[in-house]
């Protein structure tokens, strides 16, 4: 079981999460009615897939603290299994169920902009979830992407030290039709351009491990085993196809290669040494934010007091936001980030196959 991060108001604040401001502007669908102060609202809530993190760690951390603040509303959670039709499909029934709110992490920013115009039209305001989906959303909660990034190619040149000079990278961006993935490379490109020569660089189509292996494959091939002396990766699930092709083209000692997600695999992975970091998005702070966001324009009250930036889409300029700051994790961060936050214990990282990397990394005695 998770422990919480922080109370609500805490998160509600902005203290020590926020990120620094964005363009401003006026945003479309803030004001809709909503159901009257107090009343029962009916909240639909749309994730992308059903990975161990959106039904782990965000699904329940959202239904929870939507029941803290509003015992008396009803919340409705559906996968779209990755897929953008199941998602449009899955937005058009709960406009005509009429729910008061939709929480969205759209499968795809673009795609599911003609739904996010039915729900303004229909009165629904739409809270975007961790991915800034096109339309006229209400407000969008999510953690800095270009910091995300940021840390991450600061992480690998780390790493690299003066090697940094003599060899080339890979770089394993996400979908090119995700905005966080344009997010994550600007800030990336902004810690390694000039530092490192980029040998390679993959938009891997869906965030899919195993394109990602086929991507870090036909780089070895392009570039030689030999040349590479790091990889950036986008998230942990990209890392896992990375590692995978480097393994399989019998690379030892393994290049150092970045992730995001702090997925517990690749803690794993930190710990045995195959890779070198995550970025820890501390899910309660988000999660806990969307919910009050959701239930605040649920009861058409106004979101001045729980949002602190604005950010600009495609599509809507100034849309109420929440920015908050990721956590670089290495094997020293281990205990006082994932393990510390209660998002796992150390039985669960070191379960008898990494008994002696944990010793060795004094997670374990």
């Amino acid at each position: 079981m998770r422990a919480r991060l922080r109370g609500a108001g805490v998160i509600l604040a902005g203290l020590c999460l926020i990120a620094g401001p964005v363009a401003c502007g006026e945003a479309g669908g803030v004001h809709e009615p909503g159901r009257p102060s107090g009343g029962p609202v009916r909240i639909g809530v749309l994730l992308p897939d059903n990975t161990s993190r959106f039904y782990k760690f965000d699904r329940p951390l959202i239904e929870k603290e939507i029941h803290r603040l509003c015992r008396e509303c009803t919340v409705e959670t559906v996968s779209a299994q990755h897929d953008v039709a199941t998602q449009q499909q899955q937005m058009d029934a709960m406009i005509t169920k009429r729910v008061e709110v939709l929480v969205l992490d759209a499968v795809d920013s673009k795609s599911l902009r003609s739904s996010v115009d039915d729900a303004h039209k229909a009165g629904i305001p739409v809270v975007a979830y961790d991915r800034l989906v096109e339309g006229p959303v209400s407000a969008y909660v999510s953690f800095d992407g270009a910091k995300v990034g940021k840390l991450q190619g600061e992480a690998l040149l780390k790493a690299l030290g003066s090697k940094a000079h003599n060899g080339q990278i890979v770089m394993m961006n996400g979908a090119s039709t995700d905005p966080n993935s344009a997010w994550f490379k600007r800030g990336a490109l902004a810690a390694l351009q000039g530092k490192v020569k980029i040998g390679k660089a993959y938009d891997t189509a869906g965030w899919r491990p195993e394109n990602a292996n086929l991507n870090m494959s036909a780089a070895i091939s392009a570039l030689g085993a030999d040349t590479i002396i790091g990889v950036y990766s986008a998230n942990d699930g990209l890392a896992a196809g990375i590692i995978s092709a480097l393994r399989a083209a019998k690379i030892d000692p393994l290049p150092p290669v970045t992730g995001q997600d702090a997925e517990l695999a690749a803690i794993q992975r930190i710990v045995k040494g195959d890779q070198l970091m995550t970025v820890y998005k501390p899910f309660t702070p988000e999660a806990d934010t969307a919910a009050a966001m959701a239930v605040a324009l649920g009861r058409g009250k106004s979101l001045g007091t729980i949002t602190t930036h604005k950010v600009n889409s495609p599509t809507t300029q100034g849309i109420p936001a929440v920015l908050l700051t990721p956590i670089p994790v290495t094997v020293h961060h281990i205990k006082d980030t994932v393990v510390r936050d209660g998002m796992y214990t150390i039985e669960q990282i070191c379960t008898p196959k990494f008994a002696a990397a944990c010793l060795k990394a004094g997670l374990t005695r």
